[in-house]
């Protein structure tokens, strides 16, 4: 409530307080808050609400990923488009220490879900020996079987090996 006040001469003044000391002023306040906060999470659950719905049916035929895996994942496509390496290559450098540091059941979940043309990966490498070192063909797939060197199957390494230009 506003304060009566009166001055010498017997004049009423109503002194009010300032507006944010009123209680409309924090009902507002409250309000706003409300809805901006309903607004968000509104927005996204009603997205999420949609989704859920998509994701609930599909999620019964595919369980969720957890993150770690997910990471690994990618990582995994990273060496296997850029670096063509090995499927056994791949999961060293996840779970090294000098490496990704991955624990070895996302690293296995990578290179076990990683879409990659060992083949291919095995010949891109092989192509790289023969240009930029010079190897023989001997020495290139000792090279690409090698538990030092690439760690490619024999029969990626032979594929290679067939391919390479003459």
């Amino acid at each position: 409530m506003a304060k009566k006040i009166k001055d010498e001469n017997g004049n009423t003044y109503v002194q009010k307080k300032p507006f944010y000391k009123r209680v409309w002023f924090w009902v507002l306040i409250v309000l706003v808050i409300i809805v901006a906060a309903g607004s968000i999470g509104g927005s996204s659950s009603s997205s999420n609400s949609s989704d859920s719905k998509s994701a609930t049916s599909s999620s019964k035929s595919a369980p969720k990923i957890p993150a770690t895996d997910t990471a690994a994942l990618k990582s995994a496509q990273t060496y296997s488009d850029a670096m063509h390496m090995s499927k056994l290559g791949i999961y060293d450098q996840l779970t090294s220490d000098a490496g990704d540091k991955f624990k070895p059941e996302a690293a296995q979940y990578a290179v076990d879900h990683v879409k990659a043309d060992w083949n291919k990966n095995a010949l891109k490498s092989a192509e790289s020996y023969q240009k930029d070192q010079n190897m023989s063909p001997d020495a290139i797939h000792d090279q690409l079987t090698s538990d030092a060197g690439d760690r490619f199957t024999p029969e990626q390494a032979d594929y290679a090996i067939q391919n390479l230009s003459k």
